[in-house]
């Protein structure tokens, strides 16, 4: 029976708990199991509203449940651009259940599943394309913590996980709602089949990782403290570098055999570039360990956001410069398009202090651990990941630098990469937290960067390559999504001719 816009006490609550369960399950921590839900109340709905009804309380809801991020996004971005987050994806989630609404009210219950996920997952795509800003928003990344579901990343990437979301949710409305028997059953059939092989591969994935694989001790270091946070000299980068050089010394007797830096750690000139080498080559040599750092290497007519890798027997091994620079934050810099991908011997990693310092690291060994080189934002772009995957890349070494509040966010993307590629990483951010993980996603060590000095995280990371179907097809689910997206719209057109 459709309702009245006089039914107001159902109506607000199903906006209401859509709005609520879409602000606490996306954002920057959100409980994943609640964003499962958020959909069903206003896709419940739908169909007992008009059209224009039933579009304004989705969106509505939609937008309410994104104000979760409105403070964040006002400090990263002007505030059109915090407007327009806002609303646009709230009218293509406003547009996504005026789909489903169509085909339930012409008995279609399979469709009104399908074309949910179809629709968003498209949108997520085309945007994700278009977008400087790359893959922040996807609503996969609400689903971090729930490590089952996030192996299917390895196979279609982000956008399988937003499918499994909004598919379970449309489903749960569609079955609830006065759908046919039998259309019921063969949804309800469906939608058990599709989660069980989902999930069934998520666990079999996490099982089966190997278990022998060669290990690096890594040491993970990023300090807030004010005269490290914000380094505008040379002159202050001197004593910064001697304050990170210090805490590396006193990590050395621990066997970490590398250390990662954060971003933006020091500018460093053409007069002065020679100095930084020297400190960073002798402290490479003295804790017998590779150094990662992040630095602004200044020229006199450009600049880089530049990483710098040292080895242990004192040399300078590898540079790679930032590809996505943030839009107004890193004006100043020019975007690279190259990539760093090295092979380090394992024997230069575990062999003791004189063979390491005696290894010619110039030497690629076939059995080596290849590592790449990405700073931050570089990582919200599965594309840049997925081409270092093909690589072989084992391990990914990240200097980073966040904003506090999106801290567990933004290093919870780069995971998603490690997923998606097969690798691990070692990443390293002021204003933020500090991780090591596996290429399941699983977090090996962790540690907020606030309230102390200097963070500091110590862990045994696998350098493994586990090559996925992701990195080698790439987005393949997203092309197959917009072809069956196609098809969905051009069915009710086929059953009326």
């Amino acid at each position: 029976m459709a309702l009245k816009l006089s039914d107001s006490t159902l109506i607000v609550l199903c906006l209401a708990f859509s709005a609520a369960m879409f602000f606490f399950g996306t954002g920057l921590s959100p409980v994943w199991p609640i964003l499962w839900l958020a959909p069903i109340p206003v896709l419940w709905l739908s169909p007992r509203l008009s059209a224009s009804s039933a579009f304004l309380i989705a969106a509505f809801a939609f937008a309410l449940g994104s104000l979760n991020e409105w403070a964040y996004l006002a400090l990263v971005v002007p505030l059109w651009v915090t407007t327009l987050n806002t609303v646009g994806p709230a009218c293509v989630f406003g547009l996504a259940v005026l789909l489903f609404r169509s085909r339930i009210q012409k008995g279609h219950a399979v469709q009104a599943a399908l074309i949910v996920p179809v629709f968003w997952v498209a949108y997520e795509y085309l945007s994700e394309a278009i977008s400087v800003h790359g893959t922040i928003g996807n609503l996969s990344y609400s689903q971090m913590n729930f490590l089952p579901i996030l192996q299917i990343a390895s196979v279609t990437g982000i956008w399988g996980i937003s499918f499994s979301i909004l598919l379970f949710a449309a489903a749960m409305a569609a079955l609830a709602g006065t759908a046919i028997a039998k259309q019921k059953r063969i949804l309800a059939i469906g939608l058990v089949v599709y989660l069980i092989c989902v999930l069934g591969y998520g666990q079999w994935r996490l099982a089966t990782a190997p278990k022998n694989s060669p290990t690096i001790k890594v040491g993970i270091i990023a300090s807030d403290d004010s005269m490290n946070l914000v380094v505008p000299t040379t002159e202050d980068a001197v004593f910064a570098f001697d304050r990170y050089g210090k805490q590396m010394l006193s990590m050395a007797s621990q066997g970490i055999q590398l250390f990662v830096l954060p971003e933006h750690s020091g500018p460093v000139t053409d007069a002065s570039v020679a100095a930084t080498d020297a400190k960073f080559e002798q402290l490479a040599q003295q804790t017998h360990a590779f150094i990662a750092i992040g630095v602004d290497r200044i020229m006199p007519k450009f600049a880089w956001n530049q990483e710098r890798l040292y080895a242990p027997n004192g040399t300078l091994l590898a540079t790679y410069d930032k590809h996505h620079l943030l839009p107004h934050w890193e004006d100043q810099f020019k975007p690279s398009t190259d990539r760093t991908a090295l092979s380090v011997p394992y024997g230069a990693m575990c062999a003791g202090p004189d063979a390491k310092q005696s290894a010619n690291l110039s030497a690629v060994s076939a059995v080596s651990g290849k590592w790449g080189l990405e700073i931050c934002k570089d990582m919200d772009f599965p594309l840049l990941s997925r081409q270092y995957a093909r690589d072989g890349v084992a391990l990914m070494v990240v200097p980073a630098w966040d904003f506090y509040v999106d801290g567990w966010l933004h290093g919870r993307m780069a995971i998603m990469r490690a997923v998606e590629g097969g690798f691990s990483i070692a990443r390293s951010a002021k204003k933020s937290i500090l991780y090591a993980t596996d290429d399941r996603g699983r977090v090996i060590a962790e540690r907020d960067t606030s309230f102390v000095p200097f963070a500091t995280v110590i862990a045994t990371v696998p350098v493994r390559h586990d090559a996925t179907i992701y990195s080698r097809f790439g987005n393949w689910f997203a092309w197959l999504d917009l072809v069956l997206l196609v098809v969905l719209l051009g069915m009710p057109l086929v059953a009326h001719n």
